[in-house]
């Protein structure tokens, strides 16, 4: 197995994601930040942080599955969100929900970090991910 996924004692518990990921592969995969676009660049879930964050997670997984990866080889998933406030919390979470089973997203998530900012580089840009794979 190329990736390891644990959540050492005495670190914060519980949270939707692992804190180590242990990978031993030699070929790296780095997603440049996805966003709620088809691939005609058209936005999706306009004002819908579930939805955006759905769509951006699948096109997330496109970009790992071009690189022969899939959310299993993750070590690692940066979510950049505008205007970020606790109570956002649950519309994110569900957009992590309604595609985990479909993409094949690990529950807990691989170490992940949850980065509020003020705006993204479109106004209707609600949330964008990054992802890095290790693949042997």
């Amino acid at each position: 197995m190329t990736v390891q996924l644990s959540s050492p004692a005495g670190l914060m518990q519980p949270v939707p994601y692992h804190h180590v990921a242990i990978a031993t592969g030699t070929r790296q995969v780095h997603v440049a930040g996805q966003i709620a676009r088809d691939a005609q660049g058209r936005a999706l879930a306009p004002g819908d942080l579930t939805g955006q964050v759905a769509h951006a997670l699948r096109n997330t997984h496109a970009g790992l599955r071009a690189a022969g990866a899939g959310f299993g080889d993750v070590v690692r998933l940066t979510f950049y969100v505008t205007d970020w406030t606790p109570e956002k919390i649950e519309p994110f979470t569900a957009g992590v929900t309604r595609v985990a089973e479909e993409l094949g997203l690990p529950q807990p998530l691989p170490p992940a970090s949850l980065i509020g900012v003020s705006h993204l580089f479109e106004p209707d840009v609600l949330v964008e991910v990054e992802a890095t794979a290790v693949l042997d």
